[in-house]
């Protein structure tokens, strides 16, 4: 995810070395908060001469209204902040680009005017910016300086070891090449290593790596196995300052606060059970069916702090779990007003199993392009 508002994250320091350390970390690591995007939803003037710019842009035919084709470069847009991958590569964010786009038009397949357009961009807008500053997104520049210090430091070998004893032999890991692929994959972006799971990093960073590497073959002793892999990590580090690796990362803990705020607005409450019902389906006397709970705690999820079902997996069993304990699996067919005390109840027990146990969740994804052109519809941070 590359847009949002910008600030710096340092190492304290003192001394000469240390403020020069300090300096280049500066460089090394943004925090995207969504400053700036409040201060350009914030300023009036600006944010209408922005609008009007966007407008102008997408409004290919000139007629002064935006058609669901003209929109269609705002959405993917919207999407490339939002961290989703391309419209068409995936069903789930295909779900999401097509709720993004029902925003714009509300569900129709009218024409948008420049007002609608300007409303619907800015909640979005200060949506995501609400979401920057809860969860900065730390943009991280890998370029072998912390993996050089990390192999240079007296934990290297402790956790060297710690690793190797971790590795399972019987596990298709016969040579020693295999024993440092696995090694390299525990190494996360803490000690300076950029995600192996990313594709571009396995072929241009990790394997040139490894290619030196011997093909012995099981059994493989400690003593080997240490000294071979501080060889490969040493040009891991070389590659990195060959090829610095941009880095996205973001944490986010589910504690059941989400849920608090909401079940402790009756207005904010109601207005969200009231949006999520009038979406789902009834039979002819207004029953609903339970099996339709699970899509209304989805709907209703942004509101509650919740990440969709199948986003989180600790989150998935927290939900299967809740949705068990209230037999909310059984189909039955109630009357709007117990479909709305079970989902309350589903809230509830969430938020007390979140209290209880907050899960905490940290992604790392690699950014492929430079951040510079990665948006056309938002402005480009600015400098600090």
């Amino acid at each position: 995810m590359e847009s949002g508002g910008k600030g710096m994250m340092t190492k304290k320091g003192g001394g000469g070395q240390q403020q020069q350390q300090q300096q280049q970390q500066q460089q090394q690591q943004q925090v995207f908060d969504g400053s700036d995007i409040m201060e350009l939803v914030g300023n009036e003037k600006v944010f209408s001469s922005y609008v009007d710019h966007k407008f102008e842009e997408l409004d290919r035919d000139k007629d002064g209204k935006l058609s669901v084709k003209e929109l269609q470069p705002a959405v993917a847009d919207l999407g490339a902040a939002l961290g989703l991958p391309a419209h068409g590569t995936s069903s789930n964010a295909d779900h999401i680009y097509s709720e993004v786009l029902n925003e714009f038009t509300h569900g129709k397949q009218e024409k948008v005017s420049k007002t609608e357009f300007k409303e619907v961009l800015s909640d979005i807008l200060l949506g995501m910016a609400a979401g920057l500053k809860r969860d900065p997104i730390v943009i991280l520049r890998m370029d072998g300086e912390d993996l050089h210090e990390f192999i240079t430091s007296p934990t290297f070998e402790t956790e060297s070891i710690t690793i190797f004893a971790q590795i399972d032999p019987v596990d298709g890991t016969t040579s020693l090449r295999d024993y440092i692929t696995k090694a390299i994959q525990q190494l996360t972006v803490d000690h300076g290593m950029p995600p192996s799971s990313d594709s571009w990093v396995m072929s241009n960073i990790v394997e040139p790596a490894l290619q030196a590497c011997t093909n012995q073959e099981n059994p493989i002793s400690q003593e080997t196995f240490l000294e071979e892999f501080k060889k490969v990590v040493e040009r891991v580090v070389q590659h990195l300052k060959e090829q610095p690796v941009i880095v996205a990362h973001s944490e986010h803990t589910f504690d059941g606060s989400g849920i608090k705020r909401l079940l402790s607005n009756k207005f904010e409450l109601e207005k969200t059970l009231d949006a999520t019902l009038r979406e789902l389906p009834r039979d002819r006397s207004g029953k609903l069916s339970k099996e339709y709970l699970r899509v209304a705690l989805d709907t209703s999820a942004p509101s509650a702090g919740l990440p969709p079902y199948g986003a989180v997996d600790q989150m998935d069993k927290v939900v299967n779990d809740v949705f068990k304990m209230v037999d909310a699996d059984d189909g039955k067919i109630v009357q709007e007003e117990e479909f709305k005390k079970l989902m309350l109840e589903i809230l509830g027990s969430i938020m007390l199993q979140l209290e209880g146990n907050p899960i905490l969740v940290s992604s790392n994804s690699v950014v492929h392009e430079p951040l510079a052109t990665s948006s056309t519809l938002f402005p480009q941070p600015s400098s600090s």
